[in-house]
């Protein structure tokens, strides 16, 4: 793909960033600068802005909501948001579930859930992981048994315990993988269903992070009833959903744009932070060229992901690139979080209660530092473990 801005192109930047600029709320961004936490309402806030103007699911079909740009405009777009530091849209709906639902779901699945999920009117969550169903996602064990009731209705009757159910204690729906048939090889007896979060037989108990946030989940459910309607696809044929949904969130975990702004932001740090002989820490040459080995293999990312990006215009979705992107994205995440919270040093040291530190002790950049590295640890697992990724990338990639 040609990446030389055209003057439409270079027009459309200069549009979004000043919609960016004047839309953008000065209370949120308030609250980010002092990390200070984020209620519901403030991560709905922006995605209601966006979906206001139209802009909220710029890879979605246009017919169902989509912005028709074109693969440069969204490479644009998710640039100048990872420039201005602004809170992704809900993931769940739009970036995961809101594609699978324009592929495989019915009309009417369509037409019901995909406008809520561009106005942020249904939070998502994800139902997939289990406790003995992580990287082996499908051994998953939660049941679904289909039951007609008297007035001729029909029934999924759902058992089991989900885990690390990220935000389910705001979800108004989750998308769940379920067994419907036990005697199936494991990919072959699953489905995919919509359930209503509100259902009777639901219990989420909140898992906090060693980061010290609650944003994952234990989720229980108890004959919970789940009309036949809500099922995505075919019964028993939930794996392609799944796998396909999957594809799309390991293309969005690799956050290259967001990684190309903390890898900037790191910089100014460094420029800021002393070094052991008293200059400033961006002038040693052992920390420089661990801030350049990082930028090497981002750049590398870049032009893979804009190949995902080229791929996805000619309709095609994305492939085992979805996989190298997952694995490389979050271990240069997780690099730039280690590399910040070295700079950060000593200061860093008040996130631990045990020491007794106070927050306001040092820079402002250096107050969350430990926070992100321990919470950016579960990058390389979630949507996959990288292990897994490199496995699909063997098998798919390199034929072994």
């Amino acid at each position: 793909m040609n990446l030389d801005f055209s003057p439409e192109d270079v027009a459309f930047r200069d549009e979004v960033r000043t919609f960016i600029a004047e839309n953008y709320p000065a209370e949120l961004r308030a609250k980010q600068d002092s990390g200070a936490p984020l209620t519901k309402e403030d991560q709905m806030v922006w995605h209601k802005i966006l979906s206001k103007k139209g802009w909220v699911a710029p890879h979605w079909a246009k017919e169902w909501g989509g912005t028709g740009w074109s693969i440069t405009q969204r490479y644009i777009w998710s640039e100048e948001n990872a420039r201005a530091d602004t809170l992704p849209v809900l993931a769940f709906g739009v970036t995961m579930l809101g594609p699978v639902l324009i592929r495989y779901g019915s009309e009417e699945q369509k037409k019901r859930f995909l406008p809520r999920i561009l106005s942020a009117e249904d939070w998502w969550c994800q139902g997939y992981s289990e406790p003995g169903a992580g990287s082996d996602l499908a051994s998953l064990s939660t049941r679904a048994e289909r039951v007609r009731e008297a007035d001729g209705r029909e029934y999924y009757i759902v058992n089991g315990q989900k885990t690390w159910t990220s935000h389910a204690q705001h979800a108004d729906w989750g998308f769940f993988l379920v067994r419907t048939d036990p005697t199936a090889k494991p990919q072959a007896g699953v489905t995919f269903l919509l359930i209503d979060m509100k259902t009777p037989g639901i219990e989420v108990h909140g898992i906090k992070l060693i980061s010290g946030d609650h944003t994952v989940n234990n989720t229980f459910l108890t004959n919970v009833k789940v009309p036949v309607e809500n099922r995505v696809y075919e019964e028993n044929q939930g794996w392609t959903c799944g796998k396909a949904l999957l594809q799309f969130e390991r293309s969005g975990i690799a956050g290259v744009a967001r990684s190309k702004r903390a890898l900037q932001r790191l910089r100014e740090i460094a420029a800021e932070e002393r070094a052991d002989d008293g200059g400033v820490l961006i002038n040693d040459p052992f920390f420089r060229r661990k801030i350049s080995e990082v930028e090497i293999e981002l750049s590398a990312l870049e032009i893979t992901e804009l190949r995902t990006l080229s791929a996805e215009s000619k309709g095609e979705g994305p492939g085992p690139q979805s996989s190298i992107l997952k694995v490389k994205g979050t271990e240069i995440q997780q690099r730039l979080q280690e590399l910040t919270l070295e700079a950060a040093g000593y200061y860093g040291t008040p996130f631990f209660k045990g020491f007794g530190g106070n927050l306001n002790v040092g820079p402002d950049h250096a107050k969350f530092a430990a926070a992100s590295y321990f919470g950016g640890r579960a990058a390389s697992i979630y949507g996959g473990s990288n292990e897994i990724q490199r496995n699909i990338t063997a098998k798919t990639v390199l034929g072994l």
